[in-house]
């Protein structure tokens, strides 16, 4: 499948679909791993490819306000356009696993089929996995099936504006609210999560999650974010999860008694707050 917003410059192509603008050349890939460069443009590697399918409570995505008490079709591909040292899904979001060739009206049927409401784009991240993600949603909102994505919101703006008709529900991932600590833990960049936010609060339902990685925030880091996201809406959910050591970062696991406190900081200026892993 012929990736997206692609152009060409020289002897290269640029991918802009998230903010890395990667220049591939001929052979090479993005650092999302999955969008490949040839000699006619950029190929998406991970069309179709699903690594894992599940029927998920729709709580687990985490979303807390929407749908509540329904289950969702959950499929997962691989590749992730950020590169977090604690990724939970390092084996489909760093790694090639092995995958299942599957179609849009494969899913789509499928989650009919279970008598399921809604359709999660989820376990990796499905900005990489644009072209299938879109083709999907489009076709679920045909059949009167709801979309959701669990996704880091690392994505341009062009893109992300053609999503968002066809998707009724994000949980998009806060990691942090220093830009540092997303150029140099995460590899991305805080500001174009920030406008993802911003902009998807106004067409879908959005949900936040933020893994508090011990040796990684401060309190008045964290005090800054929850009064940044009060001032778009009160209303936004927000979910505080306790960290584990995982993948290639091995700090000590998020004491719970930091997670009730952030947790009733948020309260303070936030109408739906949600701990959770404690």
């Amino acid at each position: 499948m012929r990736a997206k917003y692609v152009v060409k410059e020289k002897q290269a192509f640029r991918c802009q679909l998230c903010p890395h603008l990667c220049l591939l050349r001929t052979g090479s890939t993005g650092i999302c791993g999955v969008r490949k460069a040839d000699d006619e443009g950029v190929v998406s590697l991970n069309y179709g490819r699903i690594s894992a399918v599940q029927v998920d409570p729709i709580e687990k995505k985490p979303l807390a306000r929407f749908m509540p008490g329904t289950w969702t079709y959950s499929i997962g591909s691989y590749g992730c356009n950020l590169s977090c040292p604690y990724c939970q899904n390092y084996q489909i979001a760093r790694e090639i696993p092995s995958t299942s060739k599957m179609t849009s009206e494969d899913v789509v049927s499928n989650a009919i089929k279970h008598g399921l409401p809604s359709i999660s784009f989820t376990y990796n991240e499905p900005i990489v996995s644009f072209e299938f993600v879109l083709e999907t949603a489009k076709l679920a909102k045909e059949n009167g099936l709801s979309t959701i994505m669990v996704t880091n919101g690392y994505i341009n703006r062009e893109p992300l504006y053609e999503l968002l008709p066809v998707i009724d529900a994000m949980n998009i991932d806060l990691k942090s609210f220093r830009e540092e600590s997303y150029r140099h833990i995460c590899g991305g960049s805080l500001k174009p999560v920030m406008k993802t936010i911003e902009e998807s609060v106004k067409n879908c339902q959005v949900e936040i999650t933020t893994l508090l990685v011990t040796g990684m925030h401060t309190k008045i880091e964290l005090q800054e974010m929850i009064e940044w996201l009060a001032s778009i809406s009160r209303d936004i959910p927000l979910h505080i999860s306790r960290y584990f050591p995982h993948y290639q970062y091995h700090e000590p696991p998020t004491p719970v008694e930091d997670v009730i406190e952030i947790g009733k900081m948020a309260s303070d200026h936030l109408r739906y707050v949600y701990t959770g892993n404690i």
